[in-house]
């Protein structure tokens, strides 16, 4: 379903389009891994709008390929969504 080429990930819709997204930051959280996606190009996405990152839970299968999930629990996905702002927080203030 994900391909892989450095930070770059090519994912297939349910109708069986391609979207290319760039892998943005990962984090650790709970003894599972996240990945914070940003699409690279949508043409539906206009001057003023503001892109949406996407975020998904790595899993690893039987033969050790990762895999994208969605987040289907709310209250897992708020814990993430913390965790990459708290991040960010944190890179911001090393910038400094």
């Amino acid at each position: 379903m994900a391909e892989e080429d450095s930070d770059l990930i090519t994912l297939v819709d349910e109708e069986g389009h391609d979207h290319q997204f760039s892998l943005v930051d990962m984090v650790e959280l709970n003894e599972h891994r996240y990945a914070l996606l940003m699409p690279i190009e949508d043409e539906e996405i206009g001057e003023d709008d503001e892109e949406e990152a996407y975020i998904f839970r790595l899993e690893t299968d039987e033969k050790g390929t990762d895999t994208l999930v969605d987040i289907d629990d709310d209250e897992e996905f708020e814990q993430v969504r913390v965790a990459f702002e708290d991040e960010g927080d944190d890179d911001d203030e090393e910038d400094e």
